[in-house]
């Protein structure tokens, strides 16, 4: 949340308290929306004391919520475009070609048809351009803008009036069955904008506050563990694309009904780039960050052009305020702000009941055997599995078994392939050959979150944890794909309930995080990162658990924490744990596998491995004889 793509007055309420806290909470919570709400209504009262035309506050407006789907796609999914300007232009040319011909003489359906037209652009070039990921996915995102481009001005002239753009533009006019409102130019406009606006704002904050929400601030702070833990974050990135194309649509329809003339521009690259800028200005994650970025950049924009002397040097004046206002607000001018009333509220005393927060369920709800499994059959088994990369062979036809209820440790040299044998198992590598079987289902490359859902997790050596959210966020995350599956579209729904709250509160207390619930994990110790790494794989409820190296990086007393709380989580699960401390393997361990240079060398319990020559040889070192 404290990142530079996320934040909100609240952050979303994601892992603030449940439902049923007390009323003043819940003010708090509607505050953001309330004063939203009162500064559109006090703007045309203030704002032109100090120069700004309502031509100019309604244009604010049009890239302010332009400026509302970007930043869901962007300050809280992580994904940055450079292509905004096709569902803007999309949106727009629609919507002013359907008006202009009189093909929909009803401007909000004209502009719902342009939304949609903007939604489906939006869902072929998401579907195409998110296979790809970091600077790939900006490029791609830009070459489809510049295609956008060049086909209004080639292809689609006929209808787009190519160079000239749409002119004549039908004034918008409301027609509400009993009366007609013809909505002029100057204030009347105004105040039709801002109330889609404001309705676009609280369908926003409605998203970001939803498990939806949650879901795409985890993808934004850490895809990999993300879809590690059971969620599906292609699908997620999808629709959370194809939202932000439709506020673009939305945004380029109200230009051109605004205007009543769409201009061509509204596909160009300057078009995307602005968008861009006026989001990380203002602040990226935060909702009214686009809006504030656009009342400074418009706001300027046009003032210092009017100014004689300094009109030449407008553009190199915008430059040297963007960079001023990025240095001194890491965050963008909204995410300052919030930052200071943030801080300022900490240090208040909390009047909140911090019972309801604080509650912990009696267990933690595990994943169900699968209904197919047979009585003592085994419930982790690889057969012959390999992996290769070209003439490296990083495993070479390891077979391994793991009962029920049993704990297996996997122990061995640096080089011996375990990684590469855990992530096998774990569904994040496909063998080269040989297959895995998850209670005698096969599962050989279905992929690491179809075996989260299954009810296997994993823990990771090097920390994958979401750095920029609070212990109880962070643990929401495998809390919300265990309750709700791979993928569902609840943009609009309530993020608390009571399942969800006591499970997530269950697993902060298993780990006994309690009191670091609501801490940022960034500034936690790192022994108690330690227990919320293993700790997100216990709140996916599985019952199989992959443990990479708990213990490493610790310091003796937290590695005595840590394997009581490896103990204490035994009961109902199945725990295969690979580490290099070996007076706590042979403590833990039932049974033991040895791997050497890609190979099964050894197996039994551990007194069989700890006596057996060949494991002395090759990695022990003769620990026994020290020991005696």
């Amino acid at each position: 949340m404290s990142s530079v793509h996320t934040s909100t007055v609240d952050d979303a309420g994601v892992g603030s308290k449940p439902a049923g806290a007390p009323g003043g909470h819940i003010v708090r919570r509607q505050l953001p929306e309330m004063l939203v709400g009162l500064g559109l209504i006090a703007a045309p009262f203030v704002l032109p004391l100090i120069g700004m035309s309502p031509d100019l506050l309604t244009r604010i407006l049009i890239w302010g919520l332009f400026g509302l789907g970007f930043d869901l796609l962007f300050g809280y999914t992580g994904l940055l475009s450079f292509g905004q300007a096709a569902f803007y232009g999309t949106g727009g040319f629609v919507t002013a070609y359907l008006l202009t011909d009189g093909i929909v003489p009803n401007m909000l359906v004209a502009l719902l048809l342009g939304t949609i037209a903007a939604s489906v652009a939006g869902l072929i070039i998401g579907y195409l351009t998110l296979r790809r990921t970091g600077i790939y996915f900006a490029m791609s995102t830009l070459a489809f803008g510049e295609m956008f481009y060049f086909l209004e001005n080639s292809s689609f002239k006929d209808y787009t009036g190519g160079e000239n753009g749409i002119a004549g533009v039908p004034p918008p006019e409301l027609s509400l069955g009993f009366i007609n409102l013809h909505i002029s130019s100057g204030w009347p406009m105004y105040w039709f904008v801002a109330v889609i606006f404001f309705i676009g704002y609280l369908i926003a904050r409605r998203i970001v506050r939803s498990p939806f929400g949650a879901v795409l601030k985890a993808i934004q702070g850490n895809p990999k563990r993300a879809t590690a833990l059971g969620h599906s974050i292609q699908s997620y990135k999808l629709i959370v694309f194809i939202v932000a194309a439709a506020y673009g649509g939305l945004a380029g329809g109200l230009l051109g009904v605004f205007q009543s003339y769409m201009p061509p521009d509204a596909f160009s690259l300057d078009t995307s780039a602005q968008l861009v800028i006026q989001t990380v200005m203002g602040g990226a994650g935060t909702l009214l960050g686009p809006l504030l970025g656009a009342t400074i950049w418009l706001y300027l924009y046009e003032g210092l052009q009017q100014v004689g002397s300094l009109g030449p040097y407008w553009k190199l004046i915008l430059g040297v305020v963007f960079v001023v206002l990025v240095t001194v607000f890491r965050r963008g001018v909204a995410g300052g702000i919030i930052d200071f009333v943030r801080h300022r509220r900490q240090s208040l005393p909390s009047d909140l009941d911090d019972n309801a927060s604080q509650r912990v369920a009696s267990t933690l709800d595990i994943v169900p055997p699968l209904a197919s499994t047979r009585p003592g059959a085994p419930v982790l088994e690889a057969r012959g599995i390999s992996k290769h990369y070209g003439g490296l062979k990083a495993n070479s036809d390891i077979d391994f078994t793991l009962r029920d209820g049993e704990l297996h440790g996997v122990i061995g040299p640096n080089g011996a392939g375990k990684s590469t044998f855990f992530a096998m198992l774990a569904g994040e590598l496909p063998t080269t050959s040989g297959k895995v079987f998850f209670r005698g289902q096969e599962i050989t490359g279905i992929g690491v979150t179809s075996v989260c859902q299954l009810g296997m997790s994993k823990s990771y050596q090097i920390n994958q944890l979401f750095e920029h959210l609070t212990v109880r966020q962070n643990m929401m995350v495998p809390v919300l794909a265990r309750l709700r599956g791979r993928y569902r579209a609840d943009l609009l729904s309530g993020l608390h309930s009571d399942r969800l709250d006591s499970q997530v509160n269950a697993a902060i207390a298993m780990v006994d995080l309690t009191a670091h619930a609501d801490t940022m994990v960034s500034d936690m110790a790192y022994g108690e990162k330690r227990r919320l790494e293993i700790g997100l794989a216990l709140a996916t409820g599985a019952n199989v658990l992959l443990f990479d190296e708990p213990l490493a990086g610790l310091g003796p007393e937290e590695r005595v924490l840590v394997v009581s709380l490896l103990k204490s989580i035994r009961q109902g699960r199945s725990m295969v744990i690979v580490e290099h401390d070996m007076d706590a393997m042979f403590e833990l361990a039932e049974r033991i596998t040895v791997l050497y240079e890609g190979r099964k060398l050894a197996e039994g319990t551990p007194d069989e491995i700890r006596h057996d020559p060949s494991v002395q040889a090759a990695y022990l070192g003769g620990m026994d004889d020290e020991s005696a």
